[in-house]
């Protein structure tokens, strides 16, 4: 029906019909797929969600004398040092160093990355290989992100094509990525925004591939790679969408152009530091198949409930759950009803579907065509299979 470069001219001209996945799904059921894909070009998809691997490559320029840094501060979070002289990268869920007897600070790199954004100034304390080239063995200084050379995001895996949901069937609380998770099935949280989620409405990723431009933080970034923990031979309901964690994506964008809104360091209580990220992914109307995967509805969707009292890799599971019911406030656990909450904000996923869809409107933000598709066919390894622990 559309290429993305006749969908670019539109865009161009401020004449393309952009609706939010959600406006689609609610026109697909006004006017049937094969209308709507005659009268949308493109559809926007968004989440707001932690994405703990996610991090910061910075690059802080030299000194002089110059340093070769082995060990960095920024506010107290340690940041990897061990590639080029002044090369950092600052994890997410890297947490504030502490001494022997404090409690685990809540500060970690998602807050530094967030301060960094927001241009606020962090403390940087580095220690230095002293070489001939490098003679400098400490250094100590203030810096913003205008003070500093490249500072982009480059996210290993973000935007989960599906999910879990976290219950705890012991006796005791217990303190997880998924945030508290309360005894004999006190609660239920899941992660996942559902219908509105970017890749459960391109389950095969026949439109997201490696260069795809994307809404990621407020600014402009790319899909650069598989992400790690890349799994889409997930099983699949007719539908197509997996029914549990399944395909990741790397992303990357230069954090100077974003916006602290939609960057915001966390924290989950007796685990650690994280990021809450906005990302947009805008999926062009190329043929009335889009549609039909975009007018999938939360009842169509399903995640495994997950008991994480058992300590083990492969958990067992109470079975799987439509998003509808969890959405809804409750489900039903072997006969007991069950609070449910998402750890995603939806509200602020829809509002990144929202201005990314202005973005598209305004002529501001254009489609690409991927450079290569992401890979379908990876398998999932663990490291459970040795003999020698």
């Amino acid at each position: 029906m559309r290429t993305i470069a006749e969908i670019n001219e539109k865009i161009s001209r401020q004449r393309a019909v952009v609706l939010t996945t959600e406006e689609l799904k609610a026109r697909v059921v006004e006017i049937g797929v094969t209308k709507a894909a005659k009268e949308v070009d493109v559809i926007t998809t968004g989440t707001f969600e932690p994405m703990e691997s996610s991090g910061a490559i910075i690059n802080l320029g030299h000194t002089d004398p110059p340093i070769k840094i082995r060990r960095c501060w920024l506010d107290g979070v340690p940041a990897y040092s061990g590639f080029g002289a002044v090369d950092l990268y600052l994890g997410a869920s890297s947490a504030v160093e502490t001494t022997d007897g404090e409690e685990v600070r809540e500060r970690g790199g998602g807050h530094v990355i967030e301060d960094l954004i927001a241009g606020k100034s962090i403390h940087v304390k580095a220690q230095g290989q002293v070489t001939d080239c490098y003679p400098r063995a400490t250094f100590e200084t203030t810096i913003t992100s205008e003070t500093i050379n490249q500072f982009y995001l480059f996210n290993p895996r973000n935007l989960y094509q599906n999910f879990i949901v976290g219950v705890n069937g012991g006796d005791r609380p217990l303190f997880t990525y998924l945030g508290p998770l309360q005894p004999r099935l006190g609660n239920a949280v899941y992660s996942n925004p559902g219908a509105i989620s970017p890749l459960l409405n391109d389950p095969d990723l026949q439109l997201v591939g490696i260069g795809t431009r994307i809404f990621l933080g407020g600014g402009i970034g790319y899909v650069a790679w598989e992400g790690t923990q890349h799994f889409p031979l997930q099983k699949r309901l007719a539908n197509r969408t997996p029914i549990g964690p399944s395909a990741t994506l790397a992303l990357i964008g230069d954090a100077k152009q974003m916006n602290a809104h939609w960057v915001r360091g966390c924290y989950f209580k007796s685990y650690g530091p994280s990021l809450m990220l906005g990302v947009g992914v805008p999926l062009p109307v190329l043929n009335e198949q889009v549609v039909e995967h975009c007018a999938v509805q939360d009842q169509d969707l399903v995640a495994p409930i997950v008991d994480f009292s058992i300590p083990r890799r492969v958990r067992p599971t109470f079975g799987l759950v439509s998003y509808a019911q969890l959405k809804s406030g409750r489900i039903t656990i072997e006969g007991k009803a069950v609070r449910s909450a998402p750890l995603a904000s939806l509200f602020f996923s829809r509002q990144v579907a929202l201005e990314l869809k202005k973005w598209i409107e305004a002529g501001t933000f254009t489609l690409t065509e991927p450079v290569s598709p992401i890979p379908m066919e990876r398998s999932f390894l663990p490291q459970d299979r040795r003999t020698d622990f």
